[in-house]
Order: C-alpha cells, then structure tokens, then sequence
C-alpha cells in the first residue's frame, strides 16, 4: 500500500471512528447509525477502536459512577464466563438479576415521588413520612445504573427491557408536561419492573385517594397491611387507612389503626410516626373518651419533647378536635393543666382558645 491510499484508508477510519463515538454516546441519527454498525461489522480496524473505546468509556463512567460500577459488578458477577470456582449458581444469578429489578423499580418509584409530592402534596412529611429525592441527581444516577446494567452486555436481565427503561429515562419523560402525569407514569414503570415494591404501591394508594379512588386507596392500603415485609410500611399504611376512618367518622377503627402503631412499638423507634399518638388522641377525644385522650396527648409530649412545636401546630390545625373538647364539660382546662405544650408556639405562648 502507497502513502496515498495509506492516508485516504487512515481518513476513511478516523471519519467511521468518529461516528463510532458518537454512537457510543448516543448522538447518531439512525441513518449514520445504521452505517457505522454495518462498517464496523466489516473493518477490524474500526472493530478493535470501538471495542477499546467502549472499555474505556466502561471504566470511566464505572469510577464516576457507583450506582454505574454496582450493577456492571452484579452483571460480571452473574456472568457465565467467570473462572471456574467463580461461577455462580444459578439461583444467585436469579437473585441478582431481582436485585437489579428492584433497584430500577426503586428509581423510578423515587423519581415518581417526588414529581407527585411537588404536584399535590406540599406538607408531605404528615402523609407518608419521606422527602423527595432530588428529582436531577436521581434521573442521573439512574441512567449510569441502566447503562451499567446495558453495558454488562444483557439488555433483558430480569425479563426487562432495559433499552426501554433508559428511553424513560433519557428524554421520553420530559415529554409529558404535567409532574403529576410524569409521577404517575413512573410508578407505573415501577411496577410493572417489580409489582412487590412495597413503597411504590404506597404512593400509587395516596395517587388512588387523590383521584377520588377511596375504596381502591383502601383495599390497598390494607393489602400493603397485610403483605408488607417491611413494618414501616405496614406502619405507613395503618396510618393513611386511620385518616382515611377518621375523615369517614368511623373513629372506633382509626384508633385501632393509630393503636397497631403504637403498641408494635413503631412509634417509639422510629420518630417519623409520633403522629400516631396524636390522632390516637384525637380518636379517643371525637369518641368522647376523655381520660384516655388526655393519657395519649400527656404521653405524646413526654414521649417526643423534640416535637412539642409541631404538634402544638397539629392541634391549632385541627378544629374538629378542639370542637370536640370544648363540648366535653372540664376537657379544656384539664388539657391546659396536663398538656400545657399544646398552647405554645415554639418558645412563645400561644394565643390560641379551645
């Protein structure tokens, strides 16, 4: 070979390679596209670059990435082709590629929370006890897992699509403009990747309320009660199903929901469910059941101190409560007496009345 075809077939490869790049990132049309895989099928050349650039590309990513290097470890890990003593059994491969699933459920679940907390539920922490994630930084860690998980070389691990899945994630969902709409479609991605995902079908039960839905919030709520491996969750959903009688008068079965929270001992180990006792309290009160309201707002204050601002505001939100204990003769100046902190705004006395 001459230097002139020399330089004509070295600039054929540098214009192919370059495409080769781009589609390594995404940025081919499908007509170009379609051309570099077809030279690249018949170049050697071109063949060895894009595999050298796609390792590099590999370890780049996998270093700047962790959720990236965590699902390219669990793939190489699940591989066949492992040395021998290395190989994995058949069941471990299948709990991997489960552990895989869920992880993309668990990203699109927190991607849809947040779009449908900012959308409709400002005061969030009252309802289901988590912030939003940043909706950003979890969409960007969630396509370097996929392209982890892509470039582990299986695109149907767990039975999914995992194309699809970055389509989602990389531009399809910026389509839709209502975050309400975008939320919904992401818990529905998230369980159709994984239908057990305990805190997605929570979100999709509060979604069910919020469209007006009760009876099927309920039935899932209650199903959540029932199957749920995580007790925070069956926490969670014993205390939507409590508001839910609450808002429905039904107050004898609210209290036996905020009653399973406090007495399977959720409350005194996890702080986020401090609220239990206090609609534990107003249950007793709306029934009546004065000494034991009293007795529940009295251990509430003791219990939690490090809330008594925040439940002072719950008590000055909650008009039916306070009708309900001025109409119970001696109710109010007990409670001022036993459970003074209800009264105060932070550090200051409130100028509130019951």
């Amino acid at each position: 070979m001459n230097v002139t075809d020399w330089l004509n077939e070295s600039e054929s490869h540098s214009a192919f390679q370059l495409d080769l790049s781009c589609l390594l990132d995404g940025e081919l049309d499908e007509g170009r596209s379609a051309r570099a895989m077809l030279h690249l099928e018949e170049c050697q050349v071109c063949h060895e670059f894009f595999k050298d650039l796609r390792q590099q590309v590999r370890v780049h990513r996998d270093v700047a990435d962790p959720d990236r290097l965590f699902a390219r470890i669990a793939m190489i890990t699940g591989s066949e082709q492992l040395p021998e003593g290395m190989i994995p059994s058949r069941l471990e491969a299948e709990a991997q590629a489960i552990d895989l699933v869920h992880r993309l459920a668990t990203v699109f679940y927190q991607l849809g929370k947040s779009y449908i907390l900012a959308a409709i539920d400002p005061d969030f922490r009252t309802r289901i006890f988590e912030a939003a994630t940043p909706i950003v930084e979890t969409k960007n860690q969630g396509r370097g897992f996929v392209d982890g998980v892509l470039m582990g070389g299986d695109e149907e691990v767990g039975g999914l699509d995992w194309q699809e899945a970055r389509h989602m994630l990389n531009g399809r969902l910026e389509k839709i403009e209502s975050p309400l709409e975008k939320g919904r479609r992401l818990l529905n991605e998230a369980l159709s990747a994984d239908p057990t995902h305990e805190e997605a079908r929570l979100y999709q039960a509060f979604l069910f309320a919020h469209d007006g839905r009760e009876l099927d919030a309920a039935e899932q709520y209650r199903e959540i009660f029932n199957t749920a491996v995580n007790e925070a969750n069956r926490g969670h959903a014993a205390m939507q199903l409590g508001k839910m009688y609450g808002a429905q008068k039904s107050y004898r079965k609210a209290a036996t929901c905020f009653r399973w929270v406090t007495m399977s001992g959720l409350a005194d180990a996890d702080d986020r469910f401090f609220g239990a006792r206090f609609n534990l309290g107003k249950a007793y009160a709306m029934l009546g059941q004065k000494e034991r309201s009293l007795r529940t707002f009295e251990f509430l204050l003791a219990r939690h101190p490090q809330r008594a601002a925040e439940v002072s505001r719950l008590f000055r939100s909650a008009p039916q409560l306070r009708a309900a204990i001025e109409s119970i003769p001696g109710f109010p100046d007990e409670l001022l007496q036993r459970c003074a902190a209800l009264f105060v705004d932070g550090s200051e006395e409130s100028d509130m009345t019951i």
